[in-house]
């Protein structure tokens, strides 16, 4: 399982790119089950996978950050950022959030908590580097 040696983005980045599309399906699987055991966004999420994918291997995060609009966006991001073994739980306060706000204290990769895009690009505009 190429999953279980993702821990953070720069070990995405250490896999050779034509095992992406595992990756993904990895991803949709774990999504897939956890959400239905605990509930939660299935759609938006399965979504993003390839575009969270894509996004963490052309950006450093956390040095360059990746704002969501809304946080269930998010999990395969959540995943990708040390946070999958918190992800079985999601949603409930032993696991990983549903809201990116909601992590903030749990990560330095969660924006503050957050209403959409009206705080959140203004946010994402005050970080940006000089």
């Amino acid at each position: 399982m190429y999953l279980e040696q993702i821990e953070c983005p720069a070990d995405l980045k250490k896999l050779d790119r034509s095992v992406l599309p595992k990756v993904a399906e990895e991803i949709r699987e774990l999504i897939i089950a956890t959400v239905a055991r605990t509930g939660g966004h299935l759609a938006s999420n399965l979504g993003t996978v390839e575009l969270t994918l894509a996004l963490h291997s052309v950006f450093d995060s956390p040095e360059d950050k990746i704002l969501w609009d809304v946080g269930h966006q998010a999990y395969t991001h959540k995943i990708l950022t040390g946070r999958r073994d918190r992800f079985p739980a999601a949603g409930r306060s032993e696991g990983s959030a549903g809201s990116p706000g909601a992590t903030r204290a749990r990560t330095t990769r969660s924006a503050p908590r957050t209403r959409g895009r009206p705080s959140l690009l203004p946010w994402g505009w005050r970080r940006r580097a000089p």
